[in-house]
């Protein structure tokens, strides 16, 4: 089973309708029993950090999400769902991420330094820096679409699978494992991110 995990803070709809439309059949869940189950899980998520991992601990999904990646079972973060992978998360304050990767989620700070709008949003595309699965098949400078005013900064850069330009290369994807995640929306990014939907499926 293929899992979107329902926390209240996501367009689950659009999600599970991309899948769907690359023939793959995904359940909404939102139970620590219905993600233990699952063989795959996407986390996505609009909003605030402290707020997002708040509701995922107080609901315990947190501990089985991270149970699920500890396993090696296929994961897909978007968004919100990359940024909480993280260790700490810099909006409105300090707050304690998933800590499933070491780094952080700061604000971009390209509206100060090269008087660009925050947040960032619309069509940009990606710089390749590791053949992560879920970009297989795509071509070379493809685009996809962003909605965010935080972006993440890994300690180990050797995760780093996209990079993005916006006043200066931010980090727009990653991979380590069976981890894959996004800064963009692939439900959102017509035919490239229904290959990416499909590439993860298909892990």
């Amino acid at each position: 089973m293929l899992a979107i995990i329902d926390y209240g803070m996501a367009n689950l709809r659009s999600v599970q309708k991309g899948f769907e439309q690359v023939g793959t059949r995904a359940e909404i869940v939102n139970s620590a029993e219905q993600i233990e189950r699952a063989d795959k899980i996407v986390l996505p998520g609009v909003g605030a950090f402290q707020d997002a991992v708040a509701t995922l601990r107080s609901s315990g999904l947190a501990d089985p999400i991270i149970a699920h990646i500890k396993k090696g079972k296929p994961f897909l973060g978007i968004c919100l769902g990359l940024q909480m992978l993280f260790d700490v998360g810099y909006e409105d304050g300090e707050h304690k991420g998933l800590g499933v990767l070491a780094g952080s989620c700061v604000r971009f700070d390209v509206d100060t330094a090269y008087n660009l709008k925050v947040p960032h949003m619309g069509w940009n595309s990606l710089d390749v820096k590791k053949p992560s699965p879920i970009l297989r098949d795509l071509p070379a400078g493809c685009g996809v679409y962003f909605v965010h005013s935080y972006h993440v900064v890994p300690t180990d850069t050797g995760i780093i699978a996209t990079t993005t330009d916006y006043g200066r290369p931010f980090v727009s994807s990653i991979w380590r494992d069976n981890i894959v995640a996004t800064q963009f929306h692939p439900e959102k990014s017509q035919t490239v991110g229904l290959q990416i939907l499909k590439n993860f499926a298909a892990m």
